[in-house]
């Protein structure tokens, strides 16, 4: 299929792009540009593409595509707290905005980067399926939620809106986020000897590795419409299920020497929720989660020594929301977050 993968040049696109490509897709990027040079390692071989803000997409960007995969979006529930209407204008005006530009170009499949995060606030020891009540908590979840709302409204027998609900994401990357809970806590690890979590280290979290995310959506493009016309999707695996403490757990095996400190700063944090991953593996059969928390810690402790990852980077290149602040004060990026 001939895809257009937004977000290419961000930490997710950059795993997933080679993965398309070896599925024997053609791919085509389109990107901001935004955090295409924090690169850890070797700069990726990016597909072609358009370099571009997602609000400022034109139509005939879609023309000859069969197939969108929408990952582009302000990524995290700080940076979307920080500036909520941005958040909106981007992960959800723009984002249906596209999808609307796909149908009208005559895409037939819409692949959409959704969270778990939108279950947020469930709590309790059961786990929450796709017809859950989503309970979102930040501005981040909640613009999920939204495009999720619109897009099925868009739903018919020519357009095939996909909501895949991504566990939190982990893993090495080329172009690193440092600002996810095992990324995040690896490195500190890594660097101070110190396993520091800010909650108290009771809430839940499901998590999945990029690759495995990867491959869940190229096994969507793949899949019979009917198995996921207009459907959401867990994507991850129920024993990636596990606290920030089980997390944090795993790093100090991941990184000998170092050890735990439990601050609690952030107090009780709402977003707790265990998640059930069964729909994804039934509608698609060859989808099975590989990388465990603790094979995920060891990949980046690797990952970290073999390219000499420095307090610096980790703290400023790697943080979105730092990075973002950094292009400001040096007037490359503008108040509306455009280069």
């Amino acid at each position: 299929m001939r895809v257009l993968l937004t977000g290419h040049q961000g930490y997710l696109g950059s795993v997933m792009a080679p993965v398309l490509q070896q599925a024997g897709h053609e791919v085509t990027g389109l990107d901001s540009g935004l955090f295409a040079d924090c690169v850890l390692g070797q700069t990726p071989d990016d597909p072609p593409g358009h370099t571009v803000d997602l609000r400022d997409v034109k139509p005939t960007m879609l023309d000859g595509i069969d197939a969108v995969i929408h990952l582009a979006a302000l990524s995290n529930d700080p940076l979307g707290s920080l500036a909520p209407e941005l958040t909106y204008d981007i992960n959800h005006h723009a984002s249906v905005r596209l999808a609307k530009l796909a149908k009208d170009a005559g895409v037939s499949r819409f692949l959409y980067a959704s969270t778990c995060s939108v279950y947020g606030a469930s709590g309790g020891d059961g786990l929450v399926g796709e017809d859950a009540p989503l309970r979102p908590v930040t501005p981040y979840a909640e613009s999920k939620v939204r495009v999720e709302d619109d897009l099925s409204e868009l739903a018919d027998d020519t357009f095939t809106p996909v909501y895949m609900r991504n566990a939190t994401a982990f893993g090495f990357s080329p172009r690193l986020r440092a600002d996810i809970v095992l990324n995040n806590l690896v490195g500190h690890a890594y660097l101070t000897g110190e396993v520091r979590v800010l909650s108290d280290g009771t809430p839940w979290r499901p998590l999945v590795h990029a690759l495995d995310i990867a491959q869940a959506f190229a096994l969507a493009l793949d899949a019979p419409r009917d198995a996921i016309h207009n459907r959401a999707f867990n994507v991850g695996s129920e024993q990636n299920n596990v606290t920030v403490a089980d997390i944090a757990q795993d790093v100090i095996e991941a990184v000998p020497g170092s050890r735990l400190v439990i601050t609690g700063e952030n107090g009780n944090d709402p977003r707790s929720y265990r998640v059930d991953f069964s729909r994804v593996r039934q509608a698609l059969p060859g989808f099975k989660a590989r990388w465990t928390v603790m094979a995920g810690a060891v990949e980046l402790v690797e990952a970290y020594q073999r390219h000499q990852l420095d307090k610096h980077a980790f703290d400023r290149r790697f943080t979105r929301l730092a990075r973002l602040a950094d292009r400001q004060g040096a007037g490359t990026v503008d108040e509306t977050l455009r280069p």
